[in-house]
């Protein structure tokens, strides 16, 4: 039986009373795939990746990650946890004014006291690691290049090392290519695929290309409405399948 990396467990959560955007949502998201989480806007996508990565609680129901009850611990347990999911978003979340190894670094801020962080003086052992990860994204010779400076696909990868150095178990991508030229966004997607293959990660990524998720998946979660419409594998999809999902024609 494959263990999960992720479950929901009869998961409701709403932001305002009478209108769930989950509603009585369970799923699993084994360890080691590739999930894309597809659906209309307002399925609630991303209320579910915020679930996974603790910055919502749910109304009721279970959330589970790595083995553990994820919802109901707080303190050193809960941050744990938290260490072992990454996070990629649209807009990379970097701080552009400071250099690329400046950003990656801050993948290890859960293991570097504070006083080190506050001068400025990470262990070598960390700077070594954050550009062991620049270089495994294909940016070697980037560290002292301000962010800022990048291009979009070039960000990403940042944001990708700075995961790798968080040394998480799972990546959480909330439309990581949205943003992208075609280009760019075919190697941000080609990149986090052969990392979860080589690094057996975890990944889940909402997207709004079903093209895109149908290729790179090996699973695919629609959501409508707050529930799970469909759940499978990437290539048993079909057209129904996608008009069922969207309310249209494709």
């Amino acid at each position: 039986m494959t263990e999960n990396a992720l479950e929901l467990q009869q998961v409701t959560q709403a932001y305002r009373k009478g209108h769930p955007i989950l509603d009585g949502v369970s799923l699993s998201v084994p360890k080691g795939q590739f999930v894309s989480i597809i659906g209309p806007s307002g399925a609630g996508k991303t209320t579910l990746l915020r679930l996974f990565n603790g910055m919502v609680r749910p109304a009721s129901g279970e959330v589970w990650v790595e083995g553990r009850r994820f919802d109901t611990l707080t303190g050193k347990e809960r941050r744990q946890v938290q260490q072992q999911v990454g996070m990629i978003f649209q807009d990379f979340c970097l701080v552009e004014e400071s250099s690329c190894l400046a950003n990656v670094l801050n993948g290890s801020l859960c293991r570097v006291p504070f006083w080190r962080v506050f001068l400025d003086r990470f262990p070598r052992v960390e700077v070594e690691q954050a550009r062991q990860a620049l270089e495994q994204v294909g940016l070697a010779g980037f560290a002292d290049k301000p962010a800022g400076e990048l291009s979009g696909g070039q960000k990403q990868r940042v944001a990708i090392a700075r995961v790798l150095v968080q040394q998480a178990s799972i990546i959480l991508a909330d439309e990581p290519v949205a943003s992208l030229d075609p280009g760019s966004s075919r190697a941000v997607l080609e990149l986090l695929r052969n990392l979860q293959k080589t690094q057996r990660l975890t990944v889940v990524m909402n997207s709004h290309n079903v093209e895109q998720a149908l290729q790179y998946s090996d699973r695919i979660l629609g959501l409508r409405q707050g529930r799970v419409l469909y759940e499978g594998p990437s290539d048993i999809w079909n057209e129904e399948k996608f008009r069922a999902l969207y309310g249209r024609q494709a």
